[in-house]
């Protein structure tokens, strides 16, 4: 059972209220243009969703990770390509420079940030290196006291748009995992970034996304997040939330898809009733239901976990995994009730099935995530399910 404190109820009400009002009636004409929804962004950071996971020192709420969780589930629900450019903006985006940037970085970079003023990514994978990051060929050399940064990353987030890049570069040419480090560049006053390729996609296709090209980039000593190197662990620390978030995500999505199939089963009529009176159909929704509630149970069970201080890498990795896997099989379930209308661009059952594919890769692959879990395959049911689990 899942027990949300009468605060955070009143705050996913907050969230849905806008998502209703303001982010569902523009999500088909934003995924047509598939051009960076700038206002509803900008909303976004007026209202200080990107601040949800950060102290209000640097204008942040302090909020637990449930909390953030019921922001990305109402907002995947609404826009996956604003939930997806908003989970970069206040996550990863902007993590790396709260956590291991100097006070003035934190005040030059992560304040404005979370108001929305700059817009920011994570920029980590490579043509030739995504999960082998033992492969990154990105290579910062020092230069005085400073380093030059040169290389291509590709798959960025937010990439044209961009304002303030961190970017995983290693700090020697051995290869591994070690000499990996993490630097903040500021697309303002650092020349040598430019926008490689645009990546053109069937989802998300408002979540702008391309390559980033670093020709000789020049990076002050400050600007290197936490020391030259480390750089995977530093990933690490954030990587049970990235996994977390994208199973809320997912739930967003999921619900968004059985609500509409639900919708539609109850108003098409054949054979004198109701496609929902048919069992066939009814079938297919108890189903869909069924892991639609299951998906949701194990996403806030590990961010309860994750507020609890607990290491959740196992229980984070089965809550993306089970829950992206969810949100694939009822958007599919969803397109096969609307038959031909599934097809329809005028019923958004169609975006929810192409936005779903965008879940399956980011925060590991599902054959990456049923690595991690298989890694350490022993069940510790206190773990699972509290220290009074029988």
């Amino acid at each position: 059972m899942i027990a949300f404190t009468p605060e955070q109820e009143s705050f996913r009400r907050a969230v849905a209220r806008f998502v209703d009002t303001e982010v569902v009636p523009a999500a088909d004409a934003i995924d047509e243009r598939a051009e960076f929804p700038a206002a509803l962004f900008r909303r976004v950071g007026e209202l200080g969703y990107f601040g949800l996971r950060y102290p209000e020192t640097y204008g942040g709420a302090g909020s637990d990770m449930v909390t953030y969780c019921l922001f990305a589930e109402e907002l995947a629900r609404g826009s996956m390509s604003l939930a997806a450019a908003s989970a970069m903006q206040s996550l990863m985006g902007t993590y790396f420079i709260y956590r291991y940037g100097s006070e003035a970085l934190r005040e030059r970079y992560l304040a404005p940030a979370l108001r929305g003023d700059l817009i920011a990514t994570f920029a980590l994978t490579e043509p030739n290196a995504g999960s082998d990051l033992a492969n990154l060929s990105t290579r910062a050399e020092r230069h005085g006291d400073g380093w030059i940064l040169k290389g291509t990353k590709t798959w960025v987030t937010n990439a044209p748009v961009a304002d303030l890049l961190t970017v995983a570069a290693k700090t020697s040419g051995e290869r591994g995992m070690k000499n990996i480090a993490l630097f903040l560049l500021d697309r303002a006053s650092m020349r040598g970034i430019t926008l490689g390729k645009a990546i053109e996609k069937m989802s998300v296709r408002a979540s702008v996304t391309g390559e980033i090209l670093l020709d000789d980039v020049e990076v002050p000593a400050e600007h290197c997040l936490g020391g030259d190197t480390g750089g995977v662990e530093k990933v690490g620390t954030i990587l049970s939330e990235i996994r977390v978030m994208t199973a809320a995500l997912s739930v967003g999505l999921a619900r968004a898809a059985y609500d509409g199939a639900l919708a539609y089963a109850r108003q098409r009529v054949t054979f004198g009733k109701p496609i929902a009176e048919h069992q066939a159909i009814g079938f297919k929704l108890a189903d869909m239901l069924t892991s639609l509630h299951a998906a949701t149970l194990v996403t806030y069970q590990a961010a309860g976990a994750i507020d609890a201080g607990r290491t959740v890498t196992r229980e984070a990795a089965m809550a993306k995994l089970f829950a992206s896997e969810t949100a694939v099989r009822i958007t599919d379930e969803a397109s096969r009730i609307l038959a031909s209308y599934g097809l329809a661009m005028e019923y958004p059952i169609q975006r929810y099935f192409r936005d779903a594919r965008f879940l399956l890769p980011g925060g590991g692959t599902s054959e990456i995530l049923r690595l991690v879990i298989s890694r350490d395959l022993a069940w510790d049911r206190a773990t699972a399910y509290g220290a009074d689990a029988p």
